[in-house]
């Protein structure tokens, strides 16, 4: 995965996220939010650097407040590491790629 996908409904999410072989680092966002844009180019950078071995994601909450909604989203931006569908680690605030790489490795 050399992007980060874009979610824009439900089974979208289902299907890279939730049953995707490979750890997901999904960012929980919206474009009205100044911390959440700054995060932008440190999810790309990561995105393309992860190859094959993981993918980013990408949640706009005002158009999945349904998504927002199940997974109790408080504060932007957060990012939730998901593997074999199931969150194992959730973050909130900006982070480097460093910190983020980690929390996908672990």
């Amino acid at each position: 995965m050399n992007e980060v996908i874009h979610i824009h409904e439900d089974a979208d999410f289902e299907q890279e996220v939730v049953k995707s072989p490979i750890p997901v680092l999904v960012d929980f966002s919206s474009v009205l939010c100044g911390p959440c844009n700054r995060l932008l180019p440190v999810l790309n950078e990561l995105a393309s650097d992860l190859g094959e071995s993981a993918k980013v994601v990408a949640v706009e909450v005002t158009m999945n407040e349904r998504l927002a909604e199940q997974y109790q989203i408080a504060a932007l931006p957060t990012l939730i590491v998901f593997r074999s569908g199931r969150e194992i680690h959730r973050m909130v605030g900006l982070k480097s790629k460093g910190y983020l790489r980690e929390a996908l490795a672990a």
